[in-house]
């Protein structure tokens, strides 16, 4: 495709991770940016130092192609964020039928920072692991959302960037199931191993999954998505 370089939104998380693996398979070059906003689970900082580090001695092909990391100091965003992620509070569901895990407009401005970003360095192909399959209920991980972005940032910056959403109708089960097919074992046990998701950073709990507290969303997502990629047929036909 022209202009294969792509820039990758890699937070440290499983779903982050394997769209990472998604990009490598895919350009020819890719760089990675992360978020430093305060986040409650700020450990997944850590795991994404561990997984770039990781990555380029699972293939020779993932050595040439992952380029630079880029850090964006986003404190701001949770100084006015009132959330369970930003604050230690409670993990609950709101009044509006949210988890109080959501940042309002944490995606749009991920994405905005990327853009700019992407655009400085002449990175056409942005790339996300968000999910609309079995998700949070965040609405800025939602398909009409990530696509309204794609225009909105393309008439602001007069540029065609393409947003790429590889896990966007994948349920856990299946995000697991991509990053065997895309890398083999070596990358589902990185991603098992290494990835982080969980709200209350707990990286002491070892379960079949990977760490975790076992009982936050985020925790009871990617233990039932490992348990039913574990009941599933292996010839599962998922297109990369």
């Amino acid at each position: 495709m022209g202009n294969s370089r792509a820039l990758v939104l890699f937070s440290g998380g499983q779903d982050s991770t394997t769209a990472l693996a998604w990009a490598l398979d895919r350009f020819d070059a890719v760089e990675t940016i992360g978020f430093d906003y305060g986040q409650r689970h700020r450990i997944e900082m850590e795991c994404r130092e561990t997984i770039r580090a990781k990555l380029p001695t699972l293939s020779a092909r993932y050595a040439e192609r992952l380029g630079p990391d880029h850090v964006v100091d986003l404190k701001a965003l949770g100084a006015i964020s009132e959330t369970a992620l930003t604050r230690e509070t409670e993990i609950a569901f709101t009044d509006a039928g949210l988890p109080s895990t959501f940042v309002p407009g944490r995606n749009l401005i991920f994405l905005t920072f990327a853009a700019a970003l992407a655009y400085r360095r002449d990175l056409k192909h942005i790339v996300l692991g968000v999910c609309e399959t079995d998700y949070s209920g965040y609405p800025d991980c939602r398909d009409d959302t990530i696509k309204a972005m794609q225009v909105a940032l393309n008439l602001g910056l007069d540029r065609r960037l393409v947003l790429h959403t590889p896990l966007m109708w994948r349920d856990k089960a299946q995000t697991f199931a991509l990053a065997r097919e895309i890398g083999g074992q070596a990358l589902l046990d990185l991603v098992i191993e290494d990835s982080h998701s969980c709200y209350l950073g707990d990286r002491t709990t070892r379960h079949g999954w990977g760490y975790g507290c076992g009982h936050c969303p985020a925790c009871d997502l990617r233990s039932k998505g490992f348990a039913a990629y574990l009941a599933a047929p292996d010839d599962s036909g998922l297109d990369l």
